[in-house]
């Protein structure tokens, strides 16, 4: 887990045990003190928050919160361990209550006694095991699943870079080892007998990142010999949008106790994508809602346009077709069929009457298009069921739009090939900029744009946008 990312998990979890604390006091005022004082919900509404409530409320909160980050209960070793600690949860919650038990013999706090405390000690320890084996639960689920781990390539064969790998070979800490990048050297021998593998020399590195699934390039070659080449490396990983870190034990940034605290060697990012994670967390959420709010209303078109796909043409309702998506990800993504069977296999006899710049391929009257196809196109509802895999995570509403393999396999400008490390998107600047008439260079660059420039406000300024384009239709084809 990279960091920014892990400073926002960290700070939801912190957020979300404090809830945790105010839950257990609600459900315990409600068992223990409500049916010796019974309240109409009129009278329970009508209940005054004063100065002093909050008061006391902000002061137990600070003192909880210290408490959790004293007792070592977000310490990456804790929070990303693959186990519960129920010991561990039994302490902190007997903490929390003696602090609350305290502060009711200081503060005016008449309700909390001894039956109060052990229904709010229950609560919090019951509420805090099983979000903590609900939360485990799930990252383990997701560690254990190739599509959610970052793919990580070595450069360096020393032994501080392969005591890296041997932290990483399991699926624990999120990352895949894609493998080793280096050249000769005197300690080459001793390396390729150990259990990992080198891919390439560094020479053949630029042809490697062009052909495979790479998320970070972790940098372990002495930099006062290899300064030039590591900078080489970064302005690479810079073009293709690839994070590249290095690490911070070659400038000794931090001390053994420091070291000891965390369970990977630390890493600090040369080149990094800077957009704020808690955005993109509101971003994937976005996507959920809406493409699953969509599938549900859209359920009576699709049912329409799949019954005249099959009343007008042979062959199925989808078509499905493996794109390129994030870092160079393949998935399958999903359209109306809106061709002929082996519509694919015709496109060598059309190449040369192809329409637009670059390695993409576009024909305005392209003879492979059925009749209904040609109004599924025209109108944008052959793009719909891409909802689907906006909806696995496949993806997002906005971003560049996902090309076929044929396509990438034609780029020739290594700069173009940072509009893959992010999601592909349904819409995007170039889709409502023209679309199909915009030379393939000029898209490129609206695609860059777009990441450069990136924010939930332009995204949703360009859902707005697309509904006039598309009902306009210019550039499609």
């Amino acid at each position: 887990m990279n960091e920014p990312k892990r400073r926002f998990f960290l700070a939801a979890l912190k957020v979300f045990d404090l809830l945790l604390v105010g839950v257990s006091f609600g459900l315990a005022t409600l068992f223990v003190v409500y049916p010796n004082q019974p309240l109409s919900l009129a009278d329970f509404l009508g209940v005054r928050v004063t100065l002093s409530h909050c008061i006391i409320s902000i002061i137990l909160v600070a003192f909880w919160h210290g408490l959790f980050s004293f007792c070592g209960f977000y310490r990456p070793t804790r929070r990303w361990s693959k186990h519960v600690d129920v010991l561990e949860i039994a302490m902190v919650a007997t903490l929390a209550t003696a602090i609350l038990g305290l502060a009711a013999m200081v503060l005016p706090i008449r309700m909390v006694k001894a039956p109060f405390l052990i229904a709010f000690a229950a609560f919090f320890a019951t509420l805090l095991l099983a979000s903590r084996l609900l939360i485990k639960r799930v990252v383990n689920s997701l560690r254990g699943s190739s599509r959610n781990l970052r793919c990580v390539l070595i450069l360096g064969t020393n032994s501080r870079a392969v005591e890296f790998a041997k932290k990483i070979a399991n699926a624990e800490n999120g990352y895949q080892l894609v493998g080793f990048v280096d050249d000769e050297w005197e300690g080459l021998a001793q390396f390729k007998q150990s259990e990992f593998s080198l891919v390439c020399d560094v020479a053949r590195l630029p042809e490697f990142l062009r052909a495979n699934v790479v998320d970070e390039v972790l940098m372990y070659l002495p930099l006062r010999s290899h300064s030039r080449r590591a900078f080489e490396v970064a302005s690479l990983c810079e073009q293709h949008g690839i994070v590249m870190r290095f690490d911070v034990d070659i400038f000794g940034l931090r001390s053994a106790a420091q070291k000891r605290e965390e369970p990977e060697p630390a890493l600090v990012g040369a080149y990094e994508d800077v957009r704020h994670w808690g955005a993109l967390v509101v971003k994937r959420g976005l996507d959920i809602a809406i493409s699953l709010t969509a599938l549900i209303l859209l359920a009576p078109l699709f049912t329409v346009v799949a019954i005249l796909i099959k009343l007008s043409s042979r062959g199925p309702v989808f078509f499905k077709q493996a794109r390129v998506g994030l870092n160079k990800r393949r998935f399958l993504i999903y359209k109306f069929c809106t061709m002929v069977p082996d519509a694919e296999k015709l496109q060598a006899q059309l190449e040369t009457h192809n329409e637009v710049s670059g390695p993409v391929f576009k024909i305005t009257n392209d003879p492979r298009v059925t009749p209904i196809g040609k109004v599924l196109r025209r109108t944008s509802i052959d793009e719909l069921p891409q909802l689907i895999n906006v909806l696995k995570g496949d993806m997002s509403l906005v971003g560049p739009r996902p090309l076929p393999w044929r396509d990438y396999e034609g780029f020739n400008q290594d700069w173009q090939r940072r509009r893959f490390s992010v999601k592909p998107g349904m819409t995007c600047l170039w889709q409502v900029n023209g679309r199909s008439s915009i030379p393939f260079e000029e898209w490129m660059k609206l695609d860059l744009e777009y990441m450069d420039q990136w924010s939930l406000a332009l995204d949703l300024k360009i859902l707005v946008r697309t509904i006039p384009a598309v009902l306009k239709g210019s550039g499609a084809a």
